[in-house]
C-alpha cells in the first residue's frame, strides 16, 4: 500500500489547563492556558503556529472557546483554521488538522477542546435553537439524553450476548483505580463492586458511575509536519493511521446494528490504512462517556470479537496497566473528567512519551478512539515513524 497521507504527521505538543469539577473560569481563560502550555511543551512559540482546529466550533456544546476567540486573543497570524461538528467525533478536528499539515496549508496546528460544563450554563456560549426536528417524538417519552439513546443499546447488548452490569462496572472501577495517580483526575475515592451497584441509577442500565463527570477543563495539541520530530523537545507521536469512515446512518437510534455504533466504522476504516493490528497496541485510550461505550469500541477495534466484550473486561484483569490491554489509564471522563475526547489524545500522547501518571511499560503503539452514536473517530499513534 502507499503511505498514508496522514503519517506526514506528528503530535509535537501535548498539554492541558487546570482542570476541576467547577473551576468558575472563563471557557477562553482555560484554553489560553493550555494553548499556551501545548506550544511550549511542542518548543514553539505563538508566531510558530499558522494553524488553528477545534470541535464543535462556534456556539458548540459544553461551553468553552471558539478558533475564532483563541485566534483574536492569541494574535496568531494563520494560513488554515477550522471549526465543525459534523466530523468524526471529537477526533475530526485533529483529522483534519493531519490533513492539512499533510496538504502543506499549515506547518504547526493547534488543536483544542475546552469544557466548562461543570460550572453550569452561565459561562456557556452561544448555542440556542431547540431540539432538532429528528429528536421531536422522543420528548414524549422523556428520551431527551444521550443517557436514555446510549442506554437502549446497552441493553441490546445484554439481551444479544449476555452482558451484564458487572461487566460494565469493570469498566468503571478499572477507570477509578487509575485515576487515583491523577492529580486532576475527579473521581480519586476507591470503589467497589457494590459501590458501582448500589448508586442510584440514571437510565436502565446505566448507574451514575456509567456516566461520565461533567467538569471544567481545556486540551490542546501541536499538530506538525514530521520534519519537525528531531527538533521537538520531547519524542512526539507519530500518526500511523486514521479512523474517518461513517458507514451507516447519521442517527442516535435509527442505526442498522443496536449492538454497536459508527465506531464499527471508523475502526474498520483505521486498520485498512496499518500493517499493524490489535494484537500491536499497547495501551488503548477509549471514549467512555457512558460505560458501555469503551465496550463497543473494544469489540470495535478487534481487541476481541463481536459480543465478547463483557467476558474480556471481567473482572478487570485484561484491562489493568500491567494488563493485555491497559486501558483509560488516566481514569477516563468517567473519573478524570468530562474532557470531551480530548483526554485520551492527551493520555495517548503522554503514555509514547513515557511520562504517564500511570505508565504502561514500553508503549510502542496506543490507540484512541473518541465518541458515540453517530459521530466517531480514531487514531492509531506510534512512537517511531512508521
Amino acid at each position: 500500500m502507499s503511505e498514508p497521507l496522514e503519517r506526514m504527521a506528528i503530535i509535537s505538543g501535548a498539554a492541558q489547563s487546570d482542570i476541576g469539577r467547577r473551576l468558575h473560569r472563563s471557557g477562553i481563560d482555560l484554553t489560553i492556558e493550555a494553548a499556551l502550555r501545548a506550544i511550549a511543551d511542542a518548543g514553539l512559540t505563538v508566531d510558530d503556529i499558522d494553524g488553528i482546529s477545534t470541535y464543535p466550533g462556534m456556539g458548540g456544546s459544553f461551553g468553552g472557546a471558539s478558533g475564532a476567540e483563541l485566534h483574536d486573543a492569541l494574535r496568531f497570524r494563520l494560513n488554515w483554521r477550522d471549526g465543525a461538528a459534523e466530523t468524526g467525533g471529537q477526533l475530526g478536528a485533529v483529522h483534519k488538522a493531519v490533513l492539512a499539515v499533510a496538504a502543506g496549508l499549515a506547518r504547526h496546528v493547534l488543536v483544542f477542546r475546552t469544557v466548562v460544563e461543570g460550572s453550569g450554563g452561565a459561562q456557556r456560549a452561544g448555542g440556542g435553537g431547540g431540539m432538532p426536528p429528528a429528536f421531536e417524538y422522543l420528548i414524549p417519552y422523556g428520551a431527551s439524553s444521550a443517557s436514555n439513546w446510549i442506554a437502549c443499546y446497552a441493553n441490546r447488548h445484554m439481551h444479544e450476548y449476555g452482558t451484564t452490569r458487572e461487566h460494565l462496572g469493570a469498566i468503571a472501577i478499572n477507570a477509578r483505580t487509575n485515576a487515583a495517580s491523577n492529580p486532576q483526575a475527579i473521581y480519586t475515592e476507591p470503589m467497589t463492586m457494590d459501590d458501582y451497584l448500589d448508586i442510584r441509577m440514571v437510565s436502565e442500565p446505566f448507574g451514575l458511575y456509567d456516566c461520565d463527570v461533567p467538569c471544567d477543563g481545556s486540551t490542546a495539541v501541536v499538530v506538525s509536519h514530521r520534519d519537525y520530530a528531531p527538533d521537538c523537545p520531547h519524542p512526539p507521536a507519530h500518526v500511523n493511521a486514521m479512523g474517518t469512515a461513517h458507514r451507516g446512518r447519521p442517527s442516535w437510534d435509527q442505526f442498522d446494528d443496536l449492538t454497536t455504533m459508527t465506531m464499527r466504522d471508523s475502526a474498520a476504516s483505521m486498520w485498512e490504512r496499518t500493517e499493524l493490528t490489535p494484537a500491536d497496541v499497547d495501551t488503548a485510550q477509549l471514549y467512555d462517556g457512558f460505560s458501555w461505550l469503551t465496550m463497543a469500541w473494544i469489540e470495535a477495534l478487534g481487541f476481541c470479537g463481536r459480543g465478547e466484550g463483557g467476558p474480556f473486561v471481567e473482572g478487570g484483569t485484561r484491562i489493568a496497566p500491567d494488563g493485555e490491554l491497559p486501558l483509560n489509564t488516566w481514569g477516563g471522563q468517567l473519573s478524570g473528567g468530562r474532557l470531551h475526547g480530548f483526554g485520551f489524545l492527551h493520555e495517548g500522547v503522554m503514555q509514547l512519551r513515557g511520562t504517564a501518571n500511570v505508565q504502561v511499560d514500553d508503549v510502542e503503539v496506543a490507540a484512541v478512539g473518541a465518541g458515540g452514536g453517530p459521530e466517531c473517530g480514531c487514531l492509531l499513534l506510534t512512537r517511531g515513524r512508521s
